[in-house]
């Protein structure tokens, strides 16, 4: 490691952070030595239950049912880290604009927002904003409440609870209206995907639904799959051979793992019998990430999913490599996890990645969540690199800001570095989210 990273250094500079400009780490590094650890013999469990639902169309709730988790904030899983202090210096004179002009805006679900099924009323925070985008659609979840809009930006359903599309399902995913939810585009099968966690009562569950076509108002295959401890920040990705979905583990108030799951995707997307894998991650790390497809370009033939996550030390990332194996399940592997070394930073609000960002014209500061890396962790190949970014909120000084990294996948798939030179956006102290 220590000779990839004196090779990685010759060929890129350290990034730079000032109060006008933050920027990533130029450092780069292959974790070759030692071997990664691998895991294998993965916990495997079907789910708890699974049907079919009625079109999502004819089923209606009124809106602004308040859940009973959403007023909640993401646990913290570990101690503060007050950090390093970030290296000052000037922004790079070659970076330009990258951000093209909008085609259309229109009204998302906020706070009066109304759609067909009435008007939306903000009741909690953190708002856990939630948002995926298709060819013709757009879904939208804000605390525990969904829509779903055209392109044109018209809302066609919504604004309803998100247990609405569990009616009739059973159980908590039926009668808890829970939040920390997900929407995700399944680009490579055309399909939709809705999930919240059920904690208010045991067992405690991830409630998954798969839409059986391309239209987010039709019918859905519904799945519950059961944890022994509570499910804290779930995390969804899409892959071709899984749907993937890390947690934060608690029982009660104490952080006791972070597991890294697989769902069986192809046996979603067909309402069939699906089972889930699990690995049992422990908790020297927390936070984690699943890559997540974008673009139209699989990943190669039997590439892993790779996990990303705060590093058990200062200044680092820890990765892993998940791949399944449906057939024989004892073929299932998780290596990692491998070390990669970042530019010194320190997380915002004297290293505890609270609340501390000012906002103008109110006294309500931001929450920076600071403590982990920020969903999502995308994966695009572009044919001759495949490259995964990702972000986090630092500070430097009196200014906090966005630091993200590019990661590069190398031999084999298994392995990633820091790929150099990136930059947060200038000016004072912002929060921003998920790059790609």
């Amino acid at each position: 490691m220590i000779a990839s990273l004196t090779r990685a250094i010759g060929r890129a500079a350290c990034a730079l952070l000032t109060t006008t400009a933050l920027f990533a780490s130029a450092v780069g590094a292959h974790a070759e030595t030692p071997p990664a650890p691998v895991q294998s013999g993965p916990q495997v469990s079907p789910a708890a239950h699974q049907d079919v639902s009625p079109p999502l169309r004819k089923l209606i709730k009124h809106a602004d049912q308040r859940g009973q988790h959403e007023g909640q904030k993401a646990r913290p899983f570990r101690s503060p880290r007050p950090g390093a202090s970030a290296t000052s210096g000037a922004p790079s004179s070659t970076t330009a604009t990258a951000v093209p002009s909008t085609s259309l805006n229109f009204d998302g679900v906020g706070n009066g927002f109304t759609g067909p099924q009435g008007t939306f009323t903000v009741n909690a925070a953190p708002p856990d904003t939630n948002l995926s985008v298709g060819p013709n659609h757009v879904i939208e979840i804000v605390n525990t409440n969904f829509a779903i809009f055209n392109k044109s930006g018209a809302a066609l359903y919504g604004p309803v609870p998100v247990n609405t599309l569990w009616s009739g399902f059973g159980g908590g995913c039926q009668s808890n209206n829970d939040g920390d939810p997900i929407a995700k585009y399944d680009s490579i099968a055309d399909r939709w995907i809705i999930s919240q966690f059920s904690v208010t009562t045991t067992p405690y569950l991830q409630c998954v639904a798969v839409s059986q076509t391309a239209d987010p108002t039709g019918a859905y295959n519904r799945y519950s799959f059961q944890y022994s401890n509570f499910p804290d920040y779930p995390k969804m990705s899409v892959w071709p051979d899984a749907y993937y979905i890390t947690f934060n583990m608690f029982s009660g108030n104490t952080f006791v793992a972070s597991m890294a799951c697989a769902y069986d995707r192809t046996s979603m997307l067909n309402g069939q019998a699906a089972t889930q894998q699990c690995f049992n991650i422990g908790s020297s790390f927390g936070g984690l990430l699943p890559s997540d497809l974008d673009g139209s370009t699989q990943p190669p033939a039997g590439s892993p999913n790779h996990i990303v996550a705060d590093g058990s030390g200062a200044n680092q990332l820890a990765y892993w490599s998940f791949h399944v194996d449906w057939t024989t399940p004892a073929n299932t592997t998780l290596t990692g996890p491998s070390s990669l070394a970042t530019a010194a930073f320190s997380e915002p609000c004297g290293g505890t990645g609270g609340t501390c960002v000012p906002q103008s014209g109110t006294a309500q500061q931001l929450d920076t969540l600071g403590d982990r890396l920020m969903y999502r962790l995308a994966y695009r190949n572009f044919g001759d690199h495949e490259a995964l970014v990702v972000n986090r909120t630092i500070t430097s000084g009196s200014s906090t800001g966005i630091r993200w990294y590019e990661l590069r996948t190398g031999g084999g798939g298994n392995s990633l570095s820091i790929y150099p030179l990136h930059r947060a956006p200038r000016g004072r102290s912002r929060r921003h989210d998920v790059p790609g």
